[in-house]
């Protein structure tokens, strides 16, 4: 894999060993971050501060941080994967501008009660690593229904911005019903993905 745009355009990334990881293809992470350049309603990159759930190798919140938001914080229950997000941040020199969080997305509780790890090991964690974000994604493991449970989390644990968009990829046969807390922005089809652009309703 490799980050797409940006400044670390070109720049390789490495995914967690295995099957258990699922990274976002990267023609489909590029057409994701075109959505986001070019709708009116989307939140500009700079100085944005991003949560990346269901992270595994982190190439969403990487490639978030390349075109320029401020900050990210990766969640992952898997210690292989956030030994991975580690790795990669810091080849791209980008180990200041990150911490992790080891809960699972669908059990993710409030944002003041989820331990943050500081990256790298004995490194002070990012200032403002609890607070609120601007954008979300999230990339569950497609046909394991696990979307509902951690856009619940998301929303009512207080981790958005009034004015947050979330992007959820799901499989394209996989079903889902829109919360209604939720409004739909977009909709996309890219291969075996489906890409959703949610906004808060209220």
């Amino acid at each position: 894999m490799r980050i797409v745009g940006g400044a670390f355009k070109g720049r390789v990334i490495k995914a967690p060993p295995g099957r258990s990881s699922r990274p976002t293809a990267d023609r489909v992470r590029e057409s994701i971050f075109n959505v986001l350049a070019h709708s009116p309603w989307a939140p500009g990159l700079s100085g944005a501060r991003v949560i990346d759930l269901f992270a595994g190798s982190g190439a969403l919140g990487l490639e978030a941080l390349s075109r320029g938001a401020e900050f990210c914080l990766f969640v992952d229950s898997w210690v292989e994967a956030r030994r991975v997000i580690a790795d990669n941040a810091a080849e791209l020199g980008l180990s200041d501008r990150i911490s992790l969080a080891r809960h699972p997305a669908e059990r993710l509780p409030p944002v003041e009660k989820v331990p943050v790890e500081k990256v790298p090991v004995g490194a002070k964690a990012p200032v403002g690593a609890r607070s609120v974000f601007d954008l979300a994604f999230l990339d569950p493991p497609y046909h394991q229904d696990l979307a509902p449970a951690a856009l619940a989390a998301l929303m009512q644990g207080g981790w958005l911005t009034p004015d947050a968009v979330i992007v959820l990829e799901i499989g394209g046969t996989d079903e889902f019903r829109l919360p209604e807390e939720l409004a739909l922005l977009d909709d996309r089809r890219w291969g075996p993905a489906r890409v959703l652009f949610l906004h808060s309703a209220q």
